[in-house]
């Protein structure tokens, strides 16, 4: 679990094919504690296994299922990402609850400047917008952001000057695309109203089942 506050940004500084698969070198700056084996990472919103560390950089394998619903199987050597270790417990929950199980990819349609701050749109799959409201949480590459606005096909983030200088976020441009995950309790209220059947009609026959008229 995370928070979608980014630890630290770091650059991707290798892609390595093994057995038909693609593992991850990513370099960073030191982390206090150390990074472990075997530990979860959060790289670009995407919660990635440790399989591997060398100095300050380690490494991750990624599915076939990872590279299929984001946006890491185009990264490119020198790319800059995302990172947040796992929440541990007794750490503050600033952001929001962030699985790091990604959704499904956005695109970037337009970023504005908004006084000291930027209004970011992006828009994405109906899909991904039916698990979205107004003033909700939206996790963008691993940020935790807050809808601002929102339409049937696109939805709009106010980036502070922190969010700019200390995420990716600041650097994105139209046209980018970027890993979302629509906020967690909302995929599970949503889940449990598009499932649940219809209520069976009160008649006499189930009041009368039930114990009710009788005496």
């Amino acid at each position: 679990m995370f928070t979608g506050l980014v630890q630290q940004i770091s650059k991707l500084s290798r892609r390595e094919t093994t057995a038909g698969g693609l593992r991850l070198v990513i370099a960073g700056a030191p982390w206090h504690p150390p990074l472990t084996l075997g530990e979860s990472i959060a790289v670009n919103g995407v919660c990635l296994t440790i399989a591997h560390i060398q100095g300050n950089n380690f490494s991750c394998d990624i599915l076939q299922e990872t590279l299929d619903r984001t946006t890491l199987g185009g990264k490119r050597p020198g790319t800059a990402l995302n990172l947040e270790r796992a929440l541990r417990l007794g750490d503050p929950l600033g952001g929001h609850m962030v699985a790091g199980h990604v959704d499904g990819i956005g695109t970037v349609y337009s970023r504005q400047a908004k006084g000291r701050d930027w209004i970011l749109r992006v828009t994405c799959g109906a899909d991904l917008m039916r698990g979205m409201v107004l003033k909700g949480s939206i996790a963008i590459d691993g940020v935790s952001l807050t809808i601002v606005e929102l339409d049937q096909h696109s939805f709009a983030v106010a980036l502070i000057p922190f969010t700019c200088e200390h995420t990716t976020l600041g650097i994105l441009n139209t046209g980018d695309t970027v890993n979302l995950e629509t906020d967690l309790i909302g995929k599970h209220v949503r889940r449990t109203l598009e499932t649940e059947q219809a209520p069976t009609p009160l008649t006499w026959e189930r009041l009368h089942k039930a114990g009710f008229g009788e005496g």
